[in-house]
């Protein structure tokens, strides 16, 4: 049977603490400061066992408007509330805004408790009955059972628990998610213990044992053991008011609004885009830039507001926007959020997220607002196109996507085969599964054309661009991974070709004009001519009276035709003359066995600035071995 989570909701001393008593035996005022002043000021948590053995986590909220940041943290992954109206105070302030926080909060079930029966008579019982009947219509509290009971007298929690019972039956079961995530309500120490962390299990599972992350600090720590509804357990699930207890964690390294899950699963991210209602009951517009406090889960963040398609909002409109925040927020899709003013403090509005890290957005750019309309109205599937688009050049990891759409692991490994099958998206990063879109990866094909031809045109006598000097073209934000995956693809498709570190159309062929080929037939006279005292480069280049550029274009492709060998950055040589010194060199090595510089010298008859570099040359060329002052021929 699936655990369910009954919250309660209401104005101050309404009596949500001595209903909760009432039915459970549980007094959920555990502080002293509490207990002195008679009101609930921190969450309180208690479990109910149903006739029918459902088992109930209930979460106890505080009334206070001071309070309401711990009622939404409380709110936070519950599955049933009890609104509780007091009958001798009827629907009060924070009656109306505890109904609206469950209302953007997305909670679909519930009842009304009509508490403190006992203190009044049963016409005015009546009139406060229909006075709530109005308060409830247009909400998800409208067609619910209305409890009478009084906690002094215990006259109607009977009905109460019935209540409850039906009530269970009929909620659905929670959306599948494979992603454990449990928000941080409460951390205390216990003598013998350690660490504890307590929260609402709003999906996944956890077991004793795991390595669980605390985001968004992302410190990781080790379960030692779980409780549920204080009973030691080796797993809690989905619905489950769970107590963790964890190894080696300090206790001040964690705080409320933090969430525990599994490491890599989420991303801490200082925005989000939302889908956002602003209620029809705030009497000002919304203005860009609004100072916000953003509840989601038990977290309170402060932050801005960015109003991507207007200046400012009225009360009862929607719209898509993002939300920045001054501390990091760890969040999925479809998560449920309340926004909060700054000052004074009331509830203005909430909603669901959109994207829980999305890239900054510019204002006012139409196919930003336009994509954000679409994540709000597709379906999960339709909507990773778009996400992948909107990353550019980055792409999105598969981790990523998962907290995009908010799907289970297997489901989204379908949904991508199918998506890569239509040629949609590529992926660009094998190991690290990160995907960009098609259209980005044809532009970037395009581009590559496009710089390729363009230096062709401007060096017709080099064989291609750097491959280095090719990435540097583009935007820093594309990997190496993703730049090597378009051009060994476009290699496959024979539209580039690549010879060591070198790119080239494949269609590109060096060619020589009339006037290039006669500078080419005069390099390679004087190399042929002075054979073993060629001139260095920037002597041949004042002596034929060349360009510098051109003659480095005509060196490399004699080189490449295999006429000149090329021993260092300045000193070239006639292949044949080179082939010479090599037999020469390896017969006397045959017969004598070693040799040493100045023989070496000696044997060519060149100078010394020409033997020191030849003979180095022969050593990389792995023709010789230097060993000490002489050399041998190298064996192996």
């Amino acid at each position: 049977m699936e655990q369910i989570i009954l919250g309660t909701a209401g104005h101050i001393d309404h009596g949500k603490t001595s209903l909760v008593k009432a039915v459970t035996g549980t007094d959920t005022d555990r502080l002293k400061e509490e207990k002195l002043r008679g009101i609930t000021i921190e969450l309180g948590f208690a479990s109910l066992d149903l006739p029918n053995r459902q088992h109930l986590g209930i979460v106890d909220v505080p009334g206070h408007e001071k309070f309401v940041k711990n009622m939404v943290a409380g709110a936070a992954g519950i599955d049933i509330v009890a609104m509780v109206i007091a009958a001798d105070e009827g629907v009060m302030p924070q009656t109306r805004e505890h109904m609206e926080i469950c209302t953007l909060l997305g909670i679909q079930h519930g009842l009304v408790v009509l508490t403190k029966i006992d203190m009044v008579d049963e016409e005015w019982l009546e009139l406060v009955t229909e006075d709530i009947r109005e308060f409830v219509q247009g909400t998800f509290l409208e067609n619910t059972p209305i409890v009478s009971v009084s906690s002094i007298t215990n006259d109607g929690i009977q009905d109460f628990i019935a209540t409850l019972e039906e009530l269970c039956a009929k909620i659905p079961k929670r959306p599948p998610s494979d992603i454990f995530r449990l928000p941080v309500d409460r951390v205390f120490t216990m003598k013998g213990f350690g660490t504890v962390i307590t929260g609402s299990l709003v999906s996944g599972n956890v077991k004793t044992g795991d390595t669980i992350m605390v985001y968004p600090p992302e410190i990781k720590s080790k379960v030692r053991g779980i409780q549920v509804h204080n009973e030691s357990v080796e797993e809690a699930l989905a619905g489950m008011r769970t107590a963790i207890n964890f190894q080696g964690l300090d206790r001040t390294a964690v705080n409320r609004g933090d969430v525990l899950a599994m490491p890599g699963t989420l991303r801490p991210s200082y925005m989000i885009d939302v889908s956002l209602t602003y209620l029809e009951t705030n009497e000002k517009p919304a203005k860009n830039r609004d100072r916000v406090r953003f509840h989601s889960g038990t977290s309170e963040i402060m932050g801005m507001l960015i109003l991507l398609d207007r200046d400012e909002m009225k009360p009862g409109e929607c719209t898509e926007a993002q939300l920045h925040l001054d501390s990091p927020v760890s969040c999925i899709r479809d998560d449920r959020f309340v926004l909060r003013s700054y000052s004074p403090v009331r509830t203005i509005g909430g909603g669901s997220i959109l994207n829980p890290i999305p890239p900054k957005h510019k204002r006012f750019r139409p196919e930003i607002i336009d994509g954000l309309k679409m994540l709000a109205k597709s379906t999960a599937e339709e909507t990773i196109p778009v996400h992948i688009s909107q990353s550019g050049y980055t792409g999105v990891s598969f981790a990523e996507l998962r907290l995009m759409v908010n799907m289970s692991e297997k489901h989204l490994m379908k949904t991508m085969d199918s998506i890569l099958s239509r040629n949609v998206i590529v992926l660009a990063d094998k190991e690290n599964r990160i995907y960009v879109h098609n259209d980005i990866y044809e532009n970037m094909k395009n581009k590559i054309l496009s710089l390729l031809t363009q230096f062709h045109q401007a060096n017709p006598l080099k064989e291609g661009m750097g491959k280095e000097e090719l990435k540097s073209k583009f935007p820093k934000t594309v990997g190496v991974k993703l730049f090597n995956h378009l051009i060994n693809r476009m290699i496959k498709t024979k539209e580039i070709m690549q010879d060591d570190d070198t790119i080239r159309l494949a269609e590109h062929a060096v060619s020589l004009g009339a006037d290039q080929e006669d500078i080419r037939g005069k390099i390679l006279d004087v190399y042929k001519n002075d054979g073993l005292t060629p001139p260095f480069v920037k002597d041949l280049c004042k002596n034929l009276d060349i360009d510098p550029g051109l003659v480095k274009d005509v060196l490399t492709l004699l080189v490449k035709d295999g006429l000149l060998i090329k021993i260092r950055e300045d000193f070239y040589i006639f292949a044949e003359t080179l082939e010479m010194i090599k037999n020469r060199l390896t017969g006397f090595l045959e017969e004598k066995g070693e040799i040493t510089t100045p023989q070496f010298k000696e044997m060519t008859g060149a100078s010394r600035k020409y033997v020191i570099p030849l003979i180095e040359y022969f050593d990389s060329s792995k023709i010789t071995i230097r060993i000490g002052d002489i050399r041998k021929l190298r064996t192996g």
